[in-house]
């Protein structure tokens, strides 16, 4: 049996000091900062920076978990995020305790009742907003759960900013935004030389959809006693909804398709993401069975229950918020530190029947099969 606050490692022998744990703390000596991290400047050898020794002390238990190289990538990486709804503030709180190097926030949005109900980063005394945007709400919060990441807040539209924004970052994810944005920020992403790991989320009432875009990604894997070499080329957000419903396979997600039908109907009438109701329901079947018609797809595939619930819970669920904001920030560190296979390139989860599903939806003209090498 393991002491309180600490945990024991079978492979190496050695304990990881947990600085807080409950309610037990444990001040860890130079002593141990320093022996730490020799430890950890051997396991990376000559390759990139080095982790001080603050981060080797505070990041050691997940050192040990994705290495010291993964962690000395994660601390050098700067992620963009759009739009604070309470899924993105559950992403935004689980990079910021990884470790990221910085993380910049975007939403010129004010707080309000609706937002309060998911966004745990929003403090609930209304006398300490004195007029802040919501990334300034979230900017202030994020700073207390790890004082070594650089958080930040940029005033604007997204949409408008030129490539040599995006250039700053790593990663970036957007979050309530339009169809025509996702599609505008996703090619400016890709346009740059440096490539630029593109995430869209969306979370409506029980339901949640994750789009990913890595361009091409090598990763590495371990099956059994082998390590696996692996590459992935991605389709873009525009690319993957271009490809026609009628080729899809029959047990492709219903989520895609009323996910599509919703996001096209906003459009259309020119809503802000999520600003539809139950009364725009006849509406939305019309626009349904005109797609479906379109696209040669039968009208089962998209139930009207679906898009009734979609329609009248548009807040999001705060248990949906933190299984999609949990699941974003695993793939975020996989793109990172290239250590284990991300997922290509939709997942949707739907609290209903408790089922998360990974669906790639990829142009098959740009987007290759996944290779892997033993090595």
């Amino acid at each position: 049996m393991t002491e309180p606050g600490i945990q024991q490692n079978a492979g190496t022998g050695m304990k990881a000091w947990m600085v807080k744990e409950a309610k037990t703390e444990h001040t860890v000596s130079s002593n141990e900062i320093l022996l730490i991290s020799e430890f950890y400047k051997l396991q990376l050898g000559m390759d990139g920076e080095e982790l001080t020794e603050q981060e080797t002390a505070l990041y050691d238990r997940q050192i040990r978990v994705w290495g010291a190289d993964a962690q000395r990538r994660l601390s050098k990486a700067h992620i963009l995020v759009c739009g604070m709804k309470g899924t993105v503030a559950e992403f935004c709180k689980n990079i910021v305790l990884a470790g990221v190097g910085s993380l910049t926030l975007v939403d010129d949005r004010v707080a309000t009742e609706e937002v309060l109900s998911a966004n745990f980063l929003i403090p609930p005394d209304e006398n300490e907003y004195g007029g802040k945007t919501l990334a300034e709400l979230c900017c202030d919060s994020l700073k207390d759960f790890n004082p070594m990441v650089r958080v930040s807040v940029e005033k604007g539209d997204l949409s408008s900013f030129g490539g040599e924004f995006y250039s700053k970052f790593d990663v970036v994810v957007v979050c309530c935004c339009s169809l025509t944005t996702k599609k505008v920020i996703n090619e400016k992403c890709r346009k740059l030389s440096k490539r630029i790991a593109f995430y869209s989320v969306d979370c409506r009432d029980s339901c949640g959809e994750i789009f990913v875009d890595l361009q091409l990604h090598s990763y590495s894997k371990k099956k059994l006693e082998q390590t696996i070499e692996g590459q992935l080329q991605y389709s873009s957000f525009e690319e993957a909804l271009s490809v026609p419903w009628r080729t899809l396979p029959r047990r492709v997600s219903k989520l895609y398709f009323a996910m599509r039908v919703i996001e096209r109907f906003e459009e259309a009438e020119g809503h802000n993401p999520g600003e539809v109701s139950i009364t725009d329901l006849p509406s939305v079947l019309k626009l349904k069975k005109e797609l479906c018609e379109r696209q040669s797809l039968n009208e089962s595939h998209i139930p009207n229950a679906l898009l009734e619930r979609l329609l009248t819970g548009t807040s999001e669920f705060p248990p949906v918020c933190a299984i999609l904001g949990g699941i974003l920030g695993q793939e975020v560190i996989k793109a990172i530190s290239g250590k284990g296979e991300p997922l290509k390139n939709f997942f949707f989860f739907d609290a209903m029947d408790g089922k998360g599903i990974i669906e790639d939806i990829s142009n098959p003209t740009t987007a290759s099969k996944n290779i892997e090498t033993a090595m």
